[in-house]
């Protein structure tokens, strides 16, 4: 059954910051999330596919804290339970967890889902799926996930926001400030990253940048 709460996905529009246990960024999940809370960042997301979940929890709880201060959505990618476990906001859903279906009914009522999707066929599906905004890339070639999927370019993702409606749509892979005016024309409600605020010498003046270059300032 389609989500009656996609309403919820309004909240998750803009930038969504991740927070990466890749230890080549040579700083933690925390201190990355501190940068974005910082810089004003609407949306902070974890994750962690380096680290048991012990550390991933520990994380959590500490990114919850400062996000909680500074009025940022936190999600939690992956795991609905460790989501539940840090007070997250949302959980977010790659093709290989979990299927929205999967969330007990008592998680679903305390978490928002998001959910990525890199073909059509998966758009498609997300339409009878319990979600609240869906993720659809890489719209560019990345460097920051492997994946099996090439670039699928601006004009996917306009035929991925219509595909999704009325679910925002999140863009995912390799974008960058250059690429923010074409995102925002296919219509996409927000825009995901990891390398590009990652590896920035000055984090906080790449998020404020990556901000003013879709069309809106801090949440």
């Amino acid at each position: 059954m389609v989500s009656n709460h996609h309403d919820r996905g309004e909240a998750y529009h803009g930038l969504h910051v991740l927070a990466d246990d890749d230890p080549r960024w040579g700083r933690d999940p925390v201190e990355q999330a501190r940068d974005a809370c910082g810089a004003g960042a609407p949306v902070v997301q974890l994750r962690a596919k380096h680290t048991g979940d012990a550390q991933t929890l520990e994380w959590a709880r500490a990114i919850r804290d400062l996000t909680r201060a500074s009025g940022s959505r936190f999600v939690v990618n992956d795991r609905y339970d460790l989501a539940l476990l840090a007070e997250a906001d949302a959980v977010h859903l790659g093709q290989g967890d979990l299927p929205p279906s999967a969330i007990p009914a008592e998680a679903r009522q305390r978490l928002a889902i998001g959910r990525s999707t890199h073909t059509r066929e998966q758009l498609e599906a997300t339409r009878n799926q319990d979600v609240d905004y869906v993720a659809f890339g890489p719209v560019f070639g990345t460097t920051s996930k492997d994946s099996d999927y090439a670039a699928r370019g601006l004009e996917a993702l306009a035929d991925a926001v219509r595909l999704a409606a009325p679910r925002p749509l999140i863009a995912i892979g390799g974008i960058e400030t250059a690429q923010l005016g074409g995102v925002r024309k296919a219509g996409a409600a927000g825009f995901a990253v990891i390398s590009v605020v990652a590896a920035a010498k000055d984090p906080g003046e790449v998020i404020r940048s990556l901000m003013k270059g879709f069309g809106g300032g801090t949440h």
